[in-house]
C-alpha cells in the first residue's frame, strides 16, 4: 500500500492490520480497553504540540489520534455495532442540530449565547436518549430523569483537575457557586489553614484536606475563565525550564545538583526567574 491524503486508504489500512492470519499480531489483540489509554495519551500529545505552537509537530499529532477513531472504529464494525462512516454520519448530524443559527433560521448574538443554545440542545439530546433507554428497557422514563443529579455525565475517566472544573460548571449551572472569585480564594486560604492544622496531626489527614485545597484552586481557575489543566501544563514547563537552567550553571561550576546546597540551587532559581 502507499500513503494517500484519502480518508479510504487510512481505514482499508486499518483493515489489513486487523484481518486475521494475515494482519499484525499486535493489533489483532488489541481491544477497546487496551487502546483506550493510547487514545488518552495520543489526546494529550495534541494538546502538548499546541501549546508548544509546534504546528509540524501538531500534525503528526493529529494523525496519531485519527488513528485511534479509525482503530475503535474498526473493532466495532468487526462486532456488527458501527463503522467509520456511521461515526462521521453522526458528528456531521450533530454539528448541524447544535448550530441552528447556521443551518437553520435561529439568531443569536454572540459567542456566549451560541454556548448556552448548545448547552440547551445537548441537555435536550441527552433526555431524548435517556427516554429511549427507559422506554427500552420497560420502566418509568419522566421520575428517572427528574431524578437525575445535575452532576450526571462527567466521565470519571477524565484527568482529575478536567473532570472538577466539569463538575463545578454543572453545579454553577442550578447556582450552587459563588459570584466573586475573590470568594474563592477565601476558599483558598481557609483550605490551606486546614491543612497547616492538620500537619500537627496524622499525616493523612493533612494530605485528605490537600484534595480541598486543588479543588478550590481549580474553582478560581474556572471563575478566571481559564483551564487548570493547561495552567498547570505551563507551570510543568516553567519549572522545567528553570531547573534545566540551575543543571546549566552548576555544570558551569563543575557541579551537579547532588552536590550543590538548597541556598546554592534557590540563588540560581532566582537568577532564572529573573531572566524571564
Amino acid at each position: 500500500m502507499t500513503p494517500s491524503r484519502d480518508i479510504g486508504r487510512l481505514i482499508e489500512i486499518m483493515a489489513a492490520l486487523r484481518t486475521p492470519k494475515t494482519g499484525c499480531p499486535w493489533d489483532l489483540a488489541q481491544s477497546f480497553a487496551t487502546i483506550a489509554p493510547y487514545t488518552l495519551e495520543e489526546a494529550y500529545e495534541v494538546a502538548d504540540a499546541i501549546a508548544r505552537n509546534d504546528l509540524a509537530d501538531l500534525e503528526d499529532e493529529l494523525g496519531d489520534l485519527l488513528l485511534q477513531v479509525v482503530f475503535h472504529a474498526r473493532m466495532a464494525e468487526e462486532q456488527g455495532a458501527f463503522d467509520f462512516g456511521s461515526v462521521v454520519e453522526a458528528i456531521t448530524a450533530k454539528l448541524i442540530r447544535r448550530h441552528p443559527h447556521v443551518f437553520g433560521d435561529e439568531r443569536v448574538r454572540d459567542a456566549t449565547a451560541v454556548k448556552g443554545r448548545w448547552e440547551e440542545i445537548k441537555a435536550q439530546e441527552k433526555q431524548e436518549k435517556q427516554e429511549k433507554q427507559e422506554k427500552a428497557a420497560g420502566g418509568a422514563s419522566g421520575a428517572a430523569i427528574a431524578e437525575q443529579s445535575a452532576l450526571a455525565g462527567v466521565p470519571v475517566a477524565l484527568p482529575a483537575l478536567t473532570r472538577a472544573l466539569k463538575l463545578q460548571s454543572k453545579a454553577s449551572r442550578v447556582g450552587f457557586d459563588w459570584n466573586d472569585p475573590r470568594a474563592v480564594l477565601r476558599k483558598i486560604r481557609e483550605e490551606a489553614d486546614e491543612i497547616e492544622e492538620a500537619l500537627d496531626g496524622d499525616a493523612s489527614s493533612a494530605a485528605a484536606e490537600i484534595g480541598d485545597l486543588l479543588f478550590a484552586a481549580v474553582n478560581l481557575a474556572r471563575h478566571l475563565r481559564a483551564d487548570p489543566e493547561a495552567l498547570l501544563r505551563q507551570t510543568n514547563r516553567k519549572f522545567e525550564r528553570r531547573f534545566a537552567a540551575i543543571e546549566q550553571a552548576l555544570a558551569a561550576r563543575g557541579k551537579a545538583p547532588q552536590n550543590a546546597t538548597l541556598a546554592e540551587m534557590d540563588a540560581l532559581w532566582d537568577e532564572a526567574k529573573t531572566r524571564e
